[in-house]
């Protein structure tokens, strides 16, 4: 028998502070607000693929917020020539996303300034790209 309660939000807020306070882990499921479901419960969702490394000397690879896949490198040459750039950061995803840096962002990452942009929104979800 399924011993599930319904708990209103400040009840829920005090339980939640008490059993950090105990060391419990929290599990929320069937919590919405997120547009990106990663899988399903008969397909697995897919674990996350780290930025490409090592990359070439002077290339600059972004570190992709939620990632399942994808890839952001700005490469030396489009760093030095300074102008806008938009990336592809298909990577190893099953989907592409586009990224467009200005030249003025180009020319603060070359100089190793963080710059964080968002992607472009593909089935149902974008990522966050960040540089330096």
């Amino acid at each position: 028998m399924d011993d599930a309660k319904t708990l209103d939000r400040r009840t829920f807020t005090l339980e939640a502070a008490l059993a950090i306070l105990g060391g419990v882990t929290i599990t929320i499921s069937a919590c919405g607000g997120s547009s990106y479901n990663p899988g399903t419960p008969s397909t697995p969702a897919p674990n996350p693929t780290p930025n490409p490394t090592p990359t070439p000397a002077g290339d600059k690879a972004g570190s992709v917020s939620v990632n399942h896949g994808h890839t952001a490198v700005i490469t030396a040459a489009e760093l030095t020539a300074g102008g806008a750039l938009s990336l592809d950061i298909r990577g190893e995803a099953d989907h592409t996303h586009s990224v467009s840096l200005s030249a003025a962002e180009i020319m603060a990452i070359a100089a190793n300034q963080r710059v964080s942009v968002n992607s472009s929104s593909e089935q149902a979800h974008n990522h966050t790209v960040t540089f330096n």
